[in-house]
């Protein structure tokens, strides 16, 4: 099988950079302990007019012009996002529309914040079988819509944003997307989720009463089993190569929370030197966490030709998967 290969990267971010200085006047919280408890001090938010596909459509046609494509080449767009413009039609319709990309089909993708390594696996195996050529893949989150911004427990969490990459067949088989894993137990649906405004609890002044609308999470029991199972899905990925952690040049996790990836890197025996941690600047955003951290450091120039990248998220679901990467 052909492997495929990430060449072209792109991000978005919204303009407004909210602070926790300025979260201090609208909730009962201080910037020390912000930081001390997830690392965050400041995040992007999306202005009102803003929708997730704005910040999708930027970020892919960045990615497109890094991978020197134009928008006709692209076979496939895949969003994956839990924040989606509306129910239907799919944000990366919207997306396929606003890029120009009128050969591609186009289907979004909700696992959370696991989201973009979900529809990475995805794309990837329909480069691998010859089915496309050239795909879009974006993780795109306004996850400041969905947030209660009373509830300081989840509020100073989340920030918005957009990342995205495009893959196609590598010439080179050592190099591409190596290994992925994909996990869920639906038994902690409850650990994190969004409750109202499905089926189950359609829009209803009482679900707006209750804030049912809004995020809810349960963190220090999400703690436990984020740092286990990121630990066990990067090992899995590297096992499948016969590779060790000691290999891995750079470890791209999901943004969730400085002490997880703290954690994590102990577990894995890695100095934090070789962690891509951009939270403290961005905060949570999804889906979009880990495409907007792969940017960064592609375009800093800190990722080299023949660098062996671990992807790795968690989110809702619960879900977590991983991805190895010979860049």
């Amino acid at each position: 099988m052909t492997r495929s290969r990430i060449v072209g990267t792109g991000s978005d971010l919204p303009k407004q950079v909210v602070t926790n200085r300025d979260l201090e006047s609208k909730v009962r919280t201080t910037h020390q302990w912000i930081v001390e408890r997830t690392g965050i001090q400041e995040r992007r938010i999306a202005d009102p007019g803003e929708a997730t596909s704005d910040l999708a459509a930027r970020a892919g046609a960045r990615a497109l012009e890094a991978a020197g494509l134009a928008p006709q080449q692209v076979d496939l767009i895949i969003v994956a996002t839990c924040t989606p413009d509306m129910p239907f039609p799919s944000t990366a319709c919207i997306v396929q529309d606003r890029l120009g990309a009128k050969r591609a089909a186009a289907f979004d993708l909700s696992a959370v914040c696991s989201g973009f390594l979900y529809a990475l696996s995805t794309a990837d195996q329909y480069v691998r079988l010859g089915t496309y050529k050239t795909v879009l893949v974006i993780g795109a989150e306004v996850m400041s819509r969905i947030l209660d911004w009373t509830d300081r427990r989840t509020c100073v969490l989340f920030g918005d944003g957009a990342g995205a990459v495009v893959l196609q067949p590598s010439e080179e088989q050592e190099r591409g997307i190596l290994s992925s894993c994909l996990h869920s137990d639906g038994n902690l649906w409850d650990l994190i989720c969004v409750p109202g405004g499905g089926t189950r609890n359609p829009p209803s002044e009482q679900v707006f009463l209750q804030r049912l609308q809004f995020i809810k999470m349960k963190g220090s029991e999400t703690f436990k089993v984020a740092v286990r199972s990121i630990d066990e899905a990067v090992r899995e990925v590297l096992e499948i190569q016969g590779m060790t952690p000691s290999e891995v040049d750079f470890l791209i996790p999901h943004q969730a929370n400085l002490r997880i990836l703290q954690a994590v890197a102990e577990r894995l025996g890695l100095p934090m030197e070789r962690v891509v941690v951009n939270l403290d600047r961005i905060g949570n955003t999804s889906a979009a966490s880990i495409p907007i951290a792969l940017d960064e450091v592609v375009r800093s120039g800190r990722i080299n030709s023949g660098d062996l990248l671990a992807f790795v998220a968690f989110g809702g679901g619960l879900t977590w998967a991983a991805s190895l990467v010979r860049w």
